[in-house]
């Protein structure tokens, strides 16, 4: 599906993160859809490196962009050599900038400020000087613990990347008053689909319950999961979102995310009706009270009116269109 019908014919679009879960999908929306345009991502790509949490630094994978025919450089956007040669060898239309230190229990405070905060200044400082159009992903971590629905200018981020993503957020309102080119920041709440799995640990509940179900397992849930309510968009409308951002009425800071609210138990009864099991779920105690958040709901008021978004997958829709791609990666990589 287009989303746009702009000939984007001769453009030339980065993709930063250009490996990892959103990064892969725009690359590749862009392939089928917009052939006569060159797309060039840049990741870091995994290696054996964790922080201290033990997570993986970078989750870019390379099996993420099998079918992909452009250009692809591996490289960290922390190297300003990189970035030097980004500026002075291409010229670039849209930069959509999906890299980023995104796990949100990583403690390391300077790195994930040097990553997320200060490249992004020096990616803003290229698109200025290609007068190309910045889109990038900011989060719905920005919010923290804030009543629902979250609304942009309501932010209380809890923990480092959170921060991080606001400070990118202001610095881009900085841009948007002193520079010509268009800026746009999407808020995306809990996403989930196909190009997830290489996230590990941090993979969405909905991949991670329905390889429990395939593995025959009843699935785990925290007591009272029929009210821990979130706002789930699958990575369809993440794309949508991204591709309108192109051409906005306005710049600005906006949140991506379906407008409603649902229960880790939907999530399990949809996916128990989709594979067609029926485990008992078992309940343990959330171990995160008082440092969880228990309702996310985004106010996408505005994201509609300057962007033209519109979700298209409610959250039976955005499962039914993944389970086939669950299954595949059940047994291609977990079973």
């Amino acid at each position: 599906m287009r989303y746009i019908e702009d000939d984007l014919t001769n453009k030339t679009i980065l993709i930063t993160g250009g490996a990892g879960f959103i990064g892969s999908n725009l690359a590749l929306y862009f392939q089928e859809n917009h052939p006569a345009a060159k797309i060039v991502v840049l990741d870091s790509f995994r290696s054996g490196e964790t922080l201290s949490n033990g997570n993986l630094k970078s989750f870019g994978h390379f099996k993420n962009l099998i079918g992909f025919r452009g250009e692809i450089i591996s490289g960290d956007i922390n190297d300003k050599d990189l970035l030097l040669d980004l500026e002075i060898n291409y010229k670039f239309d849209y930069i959509f900038h999906e890299a980023a230190i995104s796990d949100t229990t990583a403690l390391e405070q300077d790195l994930m400020i040097k990553t997320n905060v200060n490249a992004y200044k020096d990616l803003l400082d290229l698109a200025v000087a290609h007068d190309a159009n910045m889109i990038y992903a900011s989060s719905a971590a920005t919010y923290g613990n804030a009543e629902s629905p979250q609304r942009v200018g309501r932010e209380a981020p809890n923990n480092v990347y959170g921060f991080s993503k606001l400070s990118m957020d202001n610095l881009s309102r900085q841009y948007m008053e002193t520079s010509d080119i268009s800026i746009v920041g999407l808020r995306y709440f809990n996403v989930y689909g196909a190009g997830e799995y290489f996230k590990n640990s941090t993979a969405s509940m909905i991949l991670q319950f329905g390889h429990q179900l395939l593995s025959g397992k009843n699935p785990r849930l925290f007591e009272n999961s029929d009210k821990i309510l979130r706002d789930f968009i699958y990575v369809g409308d993440i794309i949508q979102a991204n591709i309108k951002a192109m051409k906005p009425k306005e710049s600005g800071i906006y949140n991506v995310g379906t407008g409603k609210a649902r229960s880790f138990q939907d999530i399990v009864d949809i996916l128990q009706k989709e594979l067609g099991t029926s485990f008992e779920c078992e309940y343990i105690p959330n171990p995160f009270i008082g440092s969880y958040q228990f309702h996310t709901e985004a106010d996408i008021t505005t994201t509609k009116e300057a962007l033209g978004y519109e979700p298209a997958y409610e959250m039976e829709d955005g499962i039914k269109a993944y389970v086939g791609e669950i299954k595949r990666i059940y047994e291609s990589e977990v079973k």
